[in-house]
């Protein structure tokens, strides 16, 4: 196993530590933590699988708590999936600000370590429910290192596991969501996502090709609720996010780097140094798709011994295809009329091919047979 690195030691103060006991496992507790789970307002509750002692696993419940798949695609270089750092990268995007952890009495000294180094990156507020009159060892001797206040009122409790109330129309956005999650939303920014193309970047100069239209309010919102439905992986999110807003092909998508994103001028450079479509350049990144460059940009400074590419690497073309594919997100498709056997299938070059055609008919190249 990969060796997990101290905890440091969170600052002196307010505790960031809440031990909350449960002697008697009471019910109360559980639907109390429960019911505050709320990730649009920062309020995370993770109730860990039952039957799992490893940090990974956990490491899966928490992606799930907070809305995401819990498995990542692709083949990773180090062997292990980085599960751990795709969590905090979207707690930290998210942002989350407080993470209540039931059934905490069975957590093993791995997993107690992983959550406590979770809280040293990102600053949460960390609460652990032990159901149990007595602490177990492995958490009693996990927590003399640190911080931390025992709670053992019910009423007390409440304060840690609460916040503010959620929005009353979120059960109904969510319900409305849901009803048109399996509708295709068609993109004319994903044309060149299937390109067969490839610093300090000046701001983007639309000469060779037209801008991509900025999403509607509502588009944009279902794009991102599909995003983040879609994928636990930050990078995948990001670069699918990305080809929205830049209109860039996936070749230039794999140019960016972790230097290559500010957050604070919310700038993304891409680069095209042949000067093949736009030449490097940057690129405004519209406030919808800011928690998915975050993440990313978080993600590529925690997995060690990565490349820190930002948003793809080359062998990512097919996860990502299939990503916009489960979130239902195409570029136009070619007219209706076409052979049966193509009916249900998504072509991603069709735009590309036409070009291509028109290009050939300019310079007589006879047209080839059709595939079809």
């Amino acid at each position: 196993m990969t060796p997990i690195p101290p905890a440091p030691i969170p600052a002196m103060g307010v505790p960031t530590i809440a031990l909350v006991m449960d002697p008697h496992d009471d019910a109360a507790h559980t639907h109390a933590a429960l019911a505050a789970h709320h990730p649009p307002s920062g309020r995370i509750t993770l109730h860990p699988g039952p039957g799992t002692t490893s940090d990974t696993a956990l490491a899966h419940d928490l992606l799930a708590a907070l809305g995401r798949p819990p498995l990542l695609p692709g083949r990773f270089p180090s062997g292990r999936q980085p599960a751990w750092e795709a969590a905090t990268a979207w707690v930290t995007a998210q942002p989350v600000t407080r993470l209540t952890v039931l059934r905490a009495h069975r957590l093993t000294a791995r997993r107690t370590e992983r959550l406590l180094q979770l809280l040293a990156g990102t600053g949460i507020h960390l609460t652990l429910v032990c159901h149990r009159p007595r602490l177990p060892a492995t958490l009693h001797q996990a927590l003399q290192a640190v911080d931390h206040a025992v709670i053992t009122d019910f009423e007390a409790a409440q304060h840690y596991y609460d916040g503010p109330p959620a929005h009353v129309d979120d059960v109904d956005d969510v319900a409305d969501s849901v009803r048109r999650s399996r509708r295709w939303i068609t993109l004319p920014a994903l044309d060149r996502l299937v390109s067969y193309a490839s610093c300090a970047p000046l701001p983007i100069v639309w000469r060779h090709r037209s801008q991509p239209a900025s999403l509607t309010a509502h588009t944009a919102w279902e794009v991102a609720r599909r995003l983040a439905d879609s994928t636990a992986h930050p990078r995948l999110a990001a670069a699918l996010a990305a080809a929205l807003f830049t209109g860039a092909s996936f070749q230039q998508l794999a140019t960016a780097g972790l230097r290559d994103y500010d957050d604070a001028a919310a700038k993304l450079a891409l680069h095209d140094r042949a000067r093949y479509t736009d030449g490097c350049a940057a690129y405004p990144v519209p406030g919808w798709a800011r928690i998915f460059m975050r993440a990313a940009a978080c993600f590529a400074r925690l997995v060690l011994g990565d490349d820190q590419a930002l948003l793809a690497a080359p062998g990512d073309l097919t996860h990502l295809l299939r990503l916009a594919e489960t979130a239902m997100l195409r570029p136009p498709q070619p007219p209706a009329a076409r052979p049966a056997d193509r009916a249900d299938r998504i072509e991603w070059d069709w735009r590309e091919q036409q070009e291509a055609k028109r290009y050939d008919a300019m310079l007589g190249v006879p047209e080839k047979p059709s595939r079809g």
